[in-house]
């Protein structure tokens, strides 16, 4: 009998790559999935081949997320929960830790996923270590006349990700213009520009273990020209790398990151990494999921997604032996904006 995986944001690209996964790379007779997102108009609530049913949920900050979630629960007698989106990690993890979810799911230390989604407070724990560029943060109604970087550096939100409120600043003027053009940024994050490859190292660890690693470059993006960074979060165009300096790197951060956080080693992370002007990969930010190309690492004969599953499941067949996974030497890949459309009325809308 199939394994039922509830798997919760289906409206972002990343859950929906995890789940393209499976059903294009992995062992997908294992599964039936069924998603659920806070947004109506997400078009992975309709998407038929991907989920056997989809339901429309609160927000997680709302008081009726987690009767919604046990609902779906117990009315589809779901097995597990593959849980994406940084803010329901965070409820996710903290809830697991008082042992109240609906049903099992991998997930990190909750007060290990807390530092890593403040980025100033993941930037605090590594600095004196030399894996993070020089930087410092500043509120919008703080804006510093003298910065303490040289100008041009980069500046983002302290906290979220693809890239918000993400740009190369070269001037206080073009700082404070910046700040006021993000409204919705109240904390910010500014460190030295790096001007060499963007790099992402995924990580699985299971219980005290790290048992799987890859790492790809990022090289163009989807819809750069609408981002004054050229940063969007989704990358178009990188390679497939064999890398394993860059893997030391991020897993030198991570044991830093769960000693100081006093967290086990478990659950899936994604580390992102600038080169200096000498080449040296530097940690900008840790993500507490997969990211949203998870695809083209599962076409490239490296299924996360599917080790994911394997290893929530205790799959008997995985080898839990450390590999870090070796692509040929010229690999790449391209994405587009991944979905078809879907042609539809609006009475259908789930309300």
């Amino acid at each position: 009998m199939a394994m039922k995986i509830l798997v919760t944001g289906v409206g972002g690209p990343t859950p929906r790559s995890f789940v393209k996964s499976i059903k294009n790379f992995g062992r997908s007779a294992r599964y039936e999935f069924f998603g659920c997102d806070c947004n109506p108009l997400s078009i992975g609530l309709y998407q038929k081949d991907l989920f056997k049913a989809t339901y429309l949920v609160p927000g997680v900050n709302s008081d009726g997320y987690w009767k919604a979630i046990t609902d779906i629960v117990e009315k589809e007698k779901i097995d597990y929960a593959v849980v994406q989106p940084e803010l329901e990690v965070l409820h996710w993890s903290k809830r697991n830790e008082e042992g109240k979810l609906p049903c099992p799911s991998l997930l990190p230390n909750h007060n290990l996923a807390k530092t890593l989604v403040d980025k100033s407070a993941m930037t605090i724990i590594l600095g004196p270590y030399d894996l993070v560029p020089c930087w410092f943060a500043f509120d919008r109604d703080e804006i510093p006349d003298r910065p303490g970087l040289n100008y041009p550096f980069w500046v983002r939100s302290a906290t979220g990700s693809s890239g918000l409120g993400a740009l190369k600043v070269n001037s206080t003027e073009e700082l404070k213009n910046w700040v006021q053009i993000n409204e919705g940024v109240e904390n910010f994050l500014a460190a030295i520009y790096l001007p060499g490859r963007n790099l992402a190292c995924k990580m699985l660890y299971y219980k005290g273990k790290l048992l799987r690693a890859a790492v790809a470059e990022r090289v163009k993006y989807i819809m750069a020209k609408v981002a004054p960074s050229g940063i969007t979060g989704n990358t178009s165009y990188g390679r497939l790398l064999n890398d394993e300096h860059v893997v030391d790197v991020s897993t030198r951060a991570m044991d830093i990151l769960f000693e100081q956080t006093r967290a086990p080693k478990h659950g899936f992370f994604t580390a992102d990494l600038k080169e200096d002007e000498k080449g040296e990969p530097i940690i900008t930010e840790v993500n507490v999921r997969f990211v949203a190309f998870n695809q083209c690492f599962a076409a490239g004969g490296a299924n996360l997604a599917q080790d994911f599953m394997d290893v929530m499941t205790e799959e008997k067949s995985f080898d839990p032996k450390y590999k870090q996974y070796k692509f040929d030497d010229d690999a790449i890949f391209l994405r587009d904006v991944d979905e078809l459309p879907i042609v539809m009325k609006a009475s259908d809308i789930l309300a």
